[in-house]
């Protein structure tokens, strides 16, 4: 009696002690995103929802974020390890504070281009870049586009513009009441918005930045130092798991809105899965993310995009790009080979 329980006692405590072997072994991670659960996000919501990031032993929890800025600044705050953000924003940050001793990097690139674009109603008159000059143009004050459109601005000659600024809700509603003529915005958020508020989508004038000479890359996977120094295998694990959910992602757009859904479950499906879409088609499977590959930079184009972002933002130092990107986590290019090849 007294070996069995012995023997009882012992197996328990070996259980115990794999249990918390098993759970040591597992690298918790806060993930801050830019924005609010919307189609673009299902990029990390699916990988968590299919169990990627737990196969890698990683337990991640994804949070949504109210812009680019505030996830730049919550990962240099040690509040969150990893975060989706432009990389305007990461630049404009380390320029701005070269004092800050935990600045955040971006480890990989997203979005291959800007999202960000001027739109306006057809009924405006508004057809051309060079049409704006003298418009009142509407945005945040946070809004990338509206950041970058000094670069836009530039890249096509426009004359000056009168800013007005409001709260994101409001913006969409203030182009279709014509408070403004014209807005900035990542053009599927905004586009999608207009067309919720009763206009055609042909009845909008879309100028996307990349198509108009801006050649800024968009959002990116950005991770603190911390984590990198600490836990360098957990992020390489992170972009392997992430990587792997992405090409679902850009499979199935469809499928995995359903992961969104279980986050947030008001949302609009089938206007988040064109949302998606419209993500995929402009700013992930591009022209140039097939060029230069899914994940990657290219070192004269960031250097170009540091230059632009230290003049547009008045940054008070001017952006290193060797300071703000580390490649060196990338999965093999065997893995990053997810992008279908252009429809002929």
């Amino acid at each position: 009696m007294k070996k069995r329980f012995l023997l009882k006692t012992t197996a328990a405590l070996i259980a115990a002690c794999t249990l918390g072997l098993a759970q040591a072994q597992t690298t918790p991670i806060k993930f801050q995103l830019d924005w609010r659960f919307e189609g673009p996000s299902a990029l990390f919501l699916t990988p968590v929802a299919k169990g990627y990031f737990k196969e890698a032993k990683l337990d991640v929890t994804v949070d949504a974020g109210n812009g680019s800025g505030g996830a730049v600044t919550r990962v240099a705050s040690g509040s969150y390890d990893i975060g989706f953000a432009d990389l305007a924003a990461l630049m404009e940050f380390h320029a701005n504070n070269p004092d800050v001793p935990n600045k955040p990097v971006a480890i990989m690139m997203v979005y291959n281009n800007t999202p960000a674009s001027v739109m306006a109603l057809k009924k405006s008159g508004i057809k051309t870049p060079a049409d704006l000059a003298g418009k009142k143009l509407g945005a945040p004050v946070f809004d990338a586009g509206r950041r970058a459109f000094p670069i836009f601005q530039k890249a096509n000659g426009i004359g000056n513009v009168a800013w007005t600024a409001m709260d994101p809700p409001l913006r969409e509603t203030m182009l279709v009441r014509g408070d403004v003529d014209a807005i900035t915005g990542f053009t599927f958020t905004s586009l999608l918005n207009i067309e919720a508020r009763g206009v055609k989508a042909a009845d909008v004038v879309v100028m996307q930045y990349p198509d108009f000479g801006v050649k800024l890359y968009g959002n990116a996977i950005i991770a603190s130092p911390k984590i990198i120094k600490e836990n360098p295998a957990a992020v390489k694990a992170f972009l392997s798991a992430f990587t792997k959910g992405a090409k679902d992602v850009i499979n199935n757009p469809a499928a995995v809105i359903a992961d969104v859904k279980a986050r947030d479950g008001i949302i609009n499906v089938e206007l988040e899965t064109r949302r998606l879409q419209l993500a995929i088609d402009t700013v992930i499977n591009s022209a140039s993310a097939r060029e230069e590959g899914f994940g990657q930079i290219n070192g004269p184009r960031l250097s170009l995009m540091a230059s632009q972002v230290s003049d547009a933002f008045n940054t008070k130092t001017r952006v290193k790009a060797d300071d703000i990107w580390n490649g060196s986590f990338l999965p093999s290019a065997k893995e990053l080979d997810i992008l279908p090849k252009a429809k002929k």
